[in-house]
């Protein structure tokens, strides 16, 4: 336990060093764990070293950075911090694989007005297990305690994942084609983004008390809390992507985030190309009509900030859907590539009509 603050010390300006030194050595075993052949040392220097991979073709470094947005808002009402951990992971992942990318080492930025050792535990115990399904070395990152600038009772949380692939093996839509096919792979969730707007949606921008009440109650439709459907984490498409990549197979990826389908997969059909999507190909999940509804927000507005239950796209050609479907029953051919001169690069429509 800390010892009560010294007037003019650095504790009594809110910021607790020794604290913040019992919770980093607490977790340097569980991250020390992760370490793989190519990580150098370990945790504790000014940086993290982490060998170059090798590999008989010339290699490209890829970095994402990303943060789990207001979602932590809703994880710290109810004390539910690990699946934030294996959020943060998830998005960065995912957002390498859509370049053809394979992760390497992960490093997160944590920061609070004042530190909570067992919430950053429980953080850390999710990143760590994304990183280990991953494949991917967690080498360090930076906790920061930060008065005045939080809310008590907060924190934020932002990652750094640095990933490979051979240069001849990037995707970067540049082999789509006319013809190809959308195949969406569902979501579990909301992920990490549109939590501000569905916040507002489902009243929940409330005092603790109600919200923790509020987000413990079971919708009609459901068969857990709202706070269990909205905490689900974010899903990692590496699993059904990654056997495919090299292939040649793949001719371009989108990850569903800010934006949605048209704003994320827009970033990688070429010139002369339209991906035309058909609402109705899949399945929305209960729990975006009820933001909907709730909310009264239209159609074109929940398409624009949520992934409407579809959370990576896969273009490929039609004969090797089945691939991806071997490794994900649940994906869906949810539209197609055709020629156009027009300048819009997606379309949502329903079958016979525009959406």
């Amino acid at each position: 336990m800390s010892q009560p603050a010294r007037p003019g010390s650095y504790q009594s300006a809110g910021v607790d060093i020794e604290r913040a030194e019992r919770a980093k050595a607490r977790i340097a075993a569980r991250v020390a764990a992760l370490a793989n052949a190519n990580v150098i040392g370990g945790i504790g220097h000014f940086g993290g070293f982490f060998r170059a991979p090798r590999n008989d073709k010339p290699l490209v470094l890829v970095s994402t950075a990303d943060s789990v947005g207001t979602k932590v808002m809703l994880a710290g009402a109810i004390g539910a911090h690990y699946g934030i951990g294996v959020d943060l992971v998830n998005h960065c992942v995912n957002d390498l694989l859509a370049t053809g990318a394979r992760p390497l080492f992960f490093l997160d930025y944590y920061a609070t007005p004042e530190l909570d050792p067992e919430a950053l535990a429980e953080v850390v115990d999710g990143l760590a297990d994304a990183c280990e399904a991953a494949g991917c070395a967690l080498v360090g990152g930076e906790t920061a305690q930060l008065p005045g600038i939080y809310r008590e009772g907060t924190y934020d949380l932002a990652g750094f994942m640095v990933g490979s692939v051979a240069e001849d093996e990037i995707v970067d839509g540049s082999a789509i084609r006319s013809g190809d096919v959308l195949v969406g792979l569902p979501s579990s969730g909301l992920h990490t983004n549109g939590f501000s707007l569905a916040r507002v949606a489902l009243g929940l921008n409330v005092p603790p008390a109600e919200l923790r009440r509020r987000l413990a109650q079971i919708p009609l439709w459901a068969d857990r809390s709202l706070g269990q459907l909205l905490l689900e984490p974010h899903r990692s498409y590496l699993p059904v992507i990654e056997p495919l990549l090299g292939t040649g197979a793949i001719h371009g990826m989108a990850h569903i985030t800010g934006g949605g389908l048209a704003g994320n997969l827009r970033r990688v059909i070429p010139n002369g190309l339209l991906a035309e999507i058909e609402l109705g190909s899949w399945s929305v999940p209960r729990l975006f009509t009820s933001i909907a509804e709730s909310g009264q927000i239209d159609q074109a507005e929940m398409y624009r900030v949520f992934n409407m239950g579809i959370g990576f796209v896969a273009i490929v050609a039609a004969g090797d859907v089945p691939r991806l479907a071997e490794r994900d029953p649940a994906v869906a051919v949810i539209g197609r590539i055709v020629p156009s001169t027009a300048p819009e690069r997606v379309r949502l429509a329903r079958a016979g009509g525009a959406a």
